[in-house]
This record gives C-alpha cells, sequence and structure tokens, in this order.
C-alpha cells in the first residue's frame, strides 16, 4: 500500500465517522498498487493519474457510505471501480 505519513498524521484527529474512513482508505489503497494518497484541499485524496476521491469530513457520510457497516457492505464495489479507473487511465 501506498501510505503517505501527511495522510497518517491527518487520521490522528478524532472524527465520528473515524472507523468508517480508515477502512474506506484501507479498501482504496488495497484495491489497486498504483493508487496514491496525499492531502489536498485539507483532506485526504486518492490518485492514480488523476484525482479519484477525496474525503469531505465536514459531511455525514464517506463517499456515499454512511458508517463502517455500509463500507463493509459496499467494499467489492468500490475495489471495481478504484481499479476500473486505474485500467482506464493507464489505458488497459
Amino acid at each position: 500500500m501506498n501510505r503517505n505519513p501527511d495522510v497518517d498524521r491527518w487520521f490522528e484527529r478524532d472524527h465520528p465517522l473515524d472507523a468508517a474512513l480508515r477502512r474506506a482508505r484501507e479498501i482504496i489503497l488495497g484495491a489497486d498498487e498504483r493508487v496514491t494518497e496525499s492531502i489536498k484541499w485539507k483532506t485526504p485524496t486518492f490518485a492514480f493519474q488523476g484525482n479519484i476521491a477525496s474525503f469531505n469530513p465536514s459531511k455525514s457520510v464517506v463517499r456515499r457510505f454512511v458508517d463502517l457497516d455500509d463500507v463493509e457492505a459496499g467494499r467489492a464495489d468500490l475495489e471495481r471501480a478504484i481499479r476500473a479507473w486505474c485500467d482506464r487511465k493507464a489505458g488497459r
């Protein structure tokens, strides 16, 4: 996984959706080794040849997930979406 220390530090803050945010991060980074993360717009942003997604912790959802159970239920779809993005950007 391409973990970024700046993003690790961002996660040191307390947030009501902490478990869901952390799990979504693991799934996104684990879905494809080409995905990287950084802090953009003061929030974790995931990218491969362009931005894929950013967290918006001021909202009450993570992407379209409302809690950790929802993240787990949508895991396969999220992984497929990340892989499809990377493959498309890579010209596959």
